[in-house]
């Protein structure tokens, strides 16, 4: 069995990572927001992200292969931003930042993608 905490395993700690923060975000709208209708919607991402890191962890394919493009599809949608949306909201709500958060989560999933792709040869 691999090391759950190498680059083989990379986009599951991040998966697991989102799970995590999805579970707090349902529980804090749901208990301080007072909130019934958004945490089920959060609570969708607990439940995607969270079995993707439980099968990828076990080497499954498919999850792997899920993971790939769904973190692939994350890099390139930010890639993108960098271009069209540094007047809409996330440039307004990041200010001088965003280019340095949006190219860091750019460069860091997508070559954390190429790496995991390479490593559990997915291409």
């Amino acid at each position: 069995m691999k090391k759950p905490f190498s680059l083989d395993n990379s986009l599951e700690i991040l998966a697991a990572l989102f799970a995590a923060g999805a579970a707090l975000g349902v529980l804090q709208t749901f208990i301080i927001g007072k909130h019934f209708v958004i945490p089920t919607m959060v609570l969708l991402l607990v439940i995607y992200f969270g079995n993707l890191a439980r099968f990828g962890l076990k080497g499954e394919r498919w999850a792997k292969h899920m993971l790939l493009w769904t973190f692939l599809l994350m890099a390139c949608h930010t890639f993108f931003a960098l271009f069209w949306a540094a007047d809409a909201r996330p440039g307004a709500f990041f200010g001088a930042a965003f280019y340095p958060v949006y190219g860091g989560f750019f460069l860091l999933v997508g070559g954390l993608c190429i790496s995991y792709a390479k490593r559990n040869n997915l291409w």
